[in-house]
């Protein structure tokens, strides 16, 4: 079988265009960070655990958790952020970095106490294959470890183009016509800022790529709630109490189904069934 690609626009994006390391790590974009935090902690075992981070990034997770005391290894399939994490073991956190994609793991069954999948499945446009992720996570699982996965909301850039105004250029009004239309976001003029191929998830659509991956799902949550579009909210989020506001705000609508879609990104937590 031949190993997995990735298409040369989400590489380019993520080794050349953006710093992965900076995007949710201050600033009200750190709601994403913090809330994806205390979701993946509450489904976290107890005691110290061996945790699979796939398409980790540069180890933004894989940081707070080998903090907690965790081992971490992280796979991705991006050379730059492998180095990243690996600079993180360099200053003696307990993590791991190896080259590796979401569909083809090398790792063996039963072995994680936890596995997260916080960005495959935001690229694999091709349903067969986020079902393959999805299997592949739950195989290298332990039985009833937790298997959580970040997807991106089928509405994020009719939201985002709202906030950002991007709404009224025609161009990027096709791509959220498409986004809407089928979950498949293309950025074919390579445009800053519109993302890269991407497929953005109806909430209704997650629980069955679970199911046709042999899995159970536990709860599917929306992560920012409105927040994450409401930038006049970044001279807030510096403030503690201002801070736990925010937070509430998005706690409160997270189980709700006709909200789900609101937030930007959901996570979705799963078992073996």
């Amino acid at each position: 079988m031949s190993e997995p690609t990735i298409p040369q626009e989400i590489v380019r994006h993520y080794e050349h265009d953006v710093d992965e390391s900076q995007r949710i790590a201050r600033g009200l974009n750190e709601l994403e960070l913090v809330r994806t935090r205390e979701i993946v902690e509450r489904h976290l075992p107890l005691g110290r655990l061996h945790v699979l981070d796939v398409g980790g990034g540069t180890g933004v997770h894989a940081r707070w958790l080998a903090a907690s005391g965790h081992a971490v290894d992280v796979v991705d399939p991006m050379p730059r952020h492998v180095a990243a994490v690996a600079a993180l073991a360099d200053h003696g956190l307990p993590v791991s970095a190896r080259a590796g994609d979401a569909r083809a793991l090398t790792e063996a069954d039963d072995t994680y106490d936890a596995v997260l999948l916080l960005g495959p499945l935001y690229h694999l446009t091709d349903r067969a294959e986020r079902v393959t992720a999805w299997r592949e996570a739950l195989r290298v699982a332990r039985p009833g470890a937790p298997v959580i996965a970040a997807v991106i909301s089928r509405f994020a850039s009719l939201f985002s183009g709202l906030t950002y105004d991007a709404l009224f250029d025609p161009r990027f009004r096709a791509i959220v016509e498409q986004d809407l239309a089928n979950g498949c976001h293309r950025n074919d003029d390579g445009v800053d800022d519109w993302f890269t191929t991407a497929y953005f998830h109806h909430p209704d659509e997650i629980g069955t790529e679970v199911v046709d991956a042999v899995g159970a799902v536990v709860e599917i949550v929306g992560v920012e709630g409105l927040a994450c579009w409401e930038r006049h909210l970044a001279d807030c989020w510096d403030d503690p109490v201002d801070r736990e506001t925010i937070l509430m705000s998005a706690r409160a609508i997270e189980a709700e189904p006709v909200l789900l879609g609101l937030s930007a990104h959901l996570l979705c937590v799963a078992r073996s069934s």
